[in-house]
């Protein structure tokens, strides 16, 4: 069985609980710049941290392309193949929002997903300790916060 890891003690309760209820093969919890937050499902570090990228590209060209439209944001996308769904979503947070990227099969489905990803969303906007301050926009010790992250999302 997969493993749940994560950077943020706050999240690890609340995300078990969506892979559990939603069936979600792969999940990672990130913030919309795309720093690693919880992950699960994931087995090596590169991948996690392709998707994050990945998962933080397209909610920033997805804002962009509303901002152009003057349309409302998009809260959530879903891609739905043949064998495989992704579900990406945006929730708040007191320490800000974070982004939920899910790979679903099968086993689950569209609507079950979206429906536990509300749950955790509330249950993280529950759990979460207030923001102590300001976040630095790169860290000077970035690639030791990195490490340190990675290693303890993948046990080392």
């Amino acid at each position: 069985m997969s493993e749940t890891r994560a950077v943020e003690a706050w999240t690890l309760e609340p995300l078990r609980r969506f892979v559990a209820e939603a069936g979600a093969r792969l999940a990672l919890l990130t913030t919309p710049s795309g720093q690693v937050i919880a992950q699960h499902g994931f087995t090596r570090a590169v991948d996690v941290m392709a998707a994050a990228a990945l998962g933080s590209a397209i909610a920033a060209s997805t804002a962009e392309l509303c901002r152009m439209l003057k349309e409302p944001e998009f809260r959530s996308l879903n891609h739905q193949g043949v064998e495989h769904g992704v579900y990406l979503a945006r929730c708040d947070t007191p320490r800000g929002p974070l982004l939920l990227l899910a790979v679903y099969d099968s086993d689950s489905s569209p609507g079950l997903v979206q429906l536990f990803f509300e749950e955790l969303a509330r249950a993280l906007a529950a759990s979460c300790p207030p923001k102590a301050s300001e976040p630095k926009v790169l860290a000077e010790d970035f690639e030791r916060e990195l490490t340190a992250s990675l290693n303890a999302l993948f046990g080392r």
